[in-house]
């Protein structure tokens, strides 16, 4: 499912005109993105929570070459799901 489908599927159980359901999609996954740029943790109860995760330097290999290389430390997203969704998915 992409953005497209979302919208089309939470137009058609809420009944609200599709722009404006992508224009809350829209500005919730902002909100989210935002919050994660500044550190912050997003707890969505029921689904999940969203937090950005440091990841320390560390080596690599080239597997083109097999030449060592040196891989910067940097921060990634990431989510945990709640048990709800876990225990929906199984």
């Amino acid at each position: 499912m992409n953005k497209t489908d979302l919208v089309n599927v939470v137009a058609a159980e809420t009944e609200i005109a599709k722009k404006d359901v992508d224009a809350v999609v829209s500005a919730t996954l902002d909100a989210i993105s935002n919050a994660l740029k500044e550190g912050d943790k997003v707890q969505l109860i029921g689904f999940g929570t969203f937090e950005v995760k440091s990841v320390a330097a560390r080596e690599g290999h080239n597997p083109q070459t097999g030449e060592t290389i040196k891989i910067d430390a940097c921060k990634k997203p990431s989510f945990s799901a709640s048990k709800v969704l876990k225990s929906l998915v199984n």
